[in-house]
């Protein structure tokens, strides 16, 4: 199974623990540790996506007890657990968003199960015409068992 985590997801897990995002997170995490297990995908162009947008200085001022470097490293450590994809065929455009064709483009290349992201409705179309499944953090969750 591979996933592609929108940059939304990382920065709601970031700004809480309380939430699917940072459950999600930990599951990725503790999957790479325990069984030296991938599931997330990630391209040189997600990742500098997750860079831009997580070092955003509105961001970093909500995220607690976290510098610009610790975010840097936040990202280095995703890209460590994180299967790397390069990208050979491009959808665009397809959606309405070029970051979200982006991940699209991701999830397509590297034959992902899903896209986890919080705006569903960004990725209209995607299921129907890709056979990518389009989750929410929990429902993604649920489906796999790690909550009820």
């Amino acid at each position: 199974m591979k996933i592609v985590v929108d940059t939304d997801v990382f920065l709601s897990a970031l700004f809480s623990k309380n939430g699917a995002s940072y459950r999600l997170l930990f599951w990725l995490v503790k999957n790479y540790k325990s069984f030296d297990k991938k599931y997330s995908v990630v391209s040189n162009s997600l990742v500098t996506e997750y860079e831009a947008v997580l070092t955003r200085e509105k961001n970093i001022e909500k995220i607690k007890n976290f510098s610009k470097n610790d975010i840097i490293k936040f990202i280095d450590s995703i890209c460590l657990i994180s299967y790397h994809q390069s990208i050979n065929f491009l959808w665009r455009p397809f959606l309405k968003d070029s970051d979200d064709d982006m991940i699209l483009e991701v999830a397509f290349n590297s034959k992902a199960n899903f896209i986890i992201t919080h705006n569903k409705k960004d990725f209209k179309g995607v299921e129907e015409n890709f056979y990518i499944k389009v989750f929410t953090p929990k429902e993604f969750l649920i489906h796999i068992g790690e909550i009820k």
